[in-house]
């Protein structure tokens, strides 16, 4: 849940004459969700922002379940996964349910020259690889390697990467996707106990409005179908806004951990949260300091939820054999823990320095065809492996 923010020039009251120096009106736009309840943000325009001028051909992107009822303990190798230049052919989906489609980007330096927008879900972005620049029709935000990125469902943006080679863990919500309450006071504000603050916030900067007309295609996705849609004004002519709903980022080193004299639960790792998943994030910490802790997981039994984790960085303490790009999907129904011998080894040990993205969805997952794909095998044994 992002805090009240504001850019550009608007109106002292809202929903009066806001004029331009010609004396025409700008164009308000109430930009929200669920309805007229759900967090939102008024934009002032220059041209209308309901000039659509053709629209053209559509093309199904639904993603296709190569298993749709799974029980089997998968590892993905998406580094394996070929670099594309065009941000939506680079998306690949690996999982989904009803609730969400989980999956990665391996995408080549370039600017977008199309604008894009996603009308079913809110998207997050974990930036692994790469750097850049996310426009907006409400700001720009600068991202590096680590930052994740919050981009509510219907705005409308472009991606550009800096870098040849970029990496990114996605997630597309069709549930709206908040900061944990469980952070939260009765004001919205995050409490002291939050593993983060609003000061670590990205938030939407340098406001570019483009007072341009012509012909501008936006690619619009709806109901796993992406519209190609010709406008006759430039979508980003936001002369100012203010308001909740705007697109915002956060690091995962600004992720400061919970720790406890003995092993801690996943719930404290969470970053985010909807009504159908959550997303943890695992950082560099502390062991657990009671003296006859054991630092490693305890086996646990999912039984609620399909666990998916991305590994970013470093060595994953409750894992053999699993490396920066790896995602490991253990599906509910099932018992897992740490690998054999991971146990054992964690005991006496004082610090982690791991990285990784976790996405507990309380629905099953299905597994496309590119997952398959990309999948080891053989990962579901490997708890049979001696020490």
């Amino acid at each position: 849940m992002p805090i009240y923010h504001r850019l550009g020039n608007i109106p002292n009251k809202r929903h009066t004459q806001f004029r331009k120096e010609n004396n025409q009106l700008y164009h308000e736009q109430l930009f929200g969700t669920i309805g007229f309840e759900g967090m939102s943000t008024l934009s002032y325009h220059i041209y209308p922002p309901t000039q659509v001028s053709e629209v053209h051909r559509s093309v199904d992107v639904s993603p296709v379940a190569a298993i749709e009822k799974n029980i089997k303990s998968l590892k993905l190798l998406s580094y394996n996964i070929k670099p594309q230049q065009d941000w939506l052919a680079a998306r690949v989906p690996l999982l989904f349910n009803t609730d969400c489609i989980i999956g990665c980007a391996a995408i080549s330096s370039h600017k977008m020259d199309y604008f894009y927008k996603n009308a079913d879900a809110d998207e997050l972005l974990f930036i692994h690889e790469g750097s850049g620049v996310l426009s907006t029709m409400l700001g720009n935000i600068d991202f590096s390697p680590g930052d994740y990125l919050v981009i509510p469902r219907g705005l409308i943006y472009q991606i550009s990467f800096s870098d040849d080679n970029n990496r990114v863990f996605y997630t597309e919500s069709f549930h709206p996707l908040y900061t944990p309450k469980k952070y939260r006071n009765w004001f919205g504000q995050l409490q002291e106990h939050a593993p983060y603050c609003e000061r670590d916030y990205l938030l939407p900067t340098s406001l570019e409005t483009h007072d341009e007309k012509g012909s501008f295609i936006i690619k619009v996705k709806k109901q796993h179908t992406i519209h190609s849609l010709e406008y006759a004004s430039h979508p980003f002519d936001v002369v100012g806004w203010d308001g909740y709903n705007y697109p915002y980022g956060i690091s995962i080193h600004n992720f400061e951990p919970i720790t406890g004299r003995v092993h801690q639960p996943p719930p404290v790792h969470q970053m985010f949260e909807t009504s159908a998943f959550v997303v943890c994030s695992f950082c560099p910490r502390m062991y657990d300091y009671h003296p006859q802790a054991i630092p490693a997981p305890y086996n646990h039994s999912n039984i609620d939820s399909d666990e998916v984790i991305y590994y970013v960085d470093g060595d994953f303490m409750s894992r053999n054999d699993v490396d920066r790009g790896h995602i490991t999907l253990h599906p509910g129904g099932i018992p897992h823990g740490p690998h054999p011998g991971a146990y054992e080894r964690s005991i006496g040990k004082k610090m982690t320095e791991e990285l990784a993205v976790m996405v507990d969805t309380f629905r099953p997952l299905k597994v496309t065809e590119q997952a398959m794909a990309i999948d080891d095998g053989t990962y579901y044994q490997s708890w049979l492996k001696p020490h």
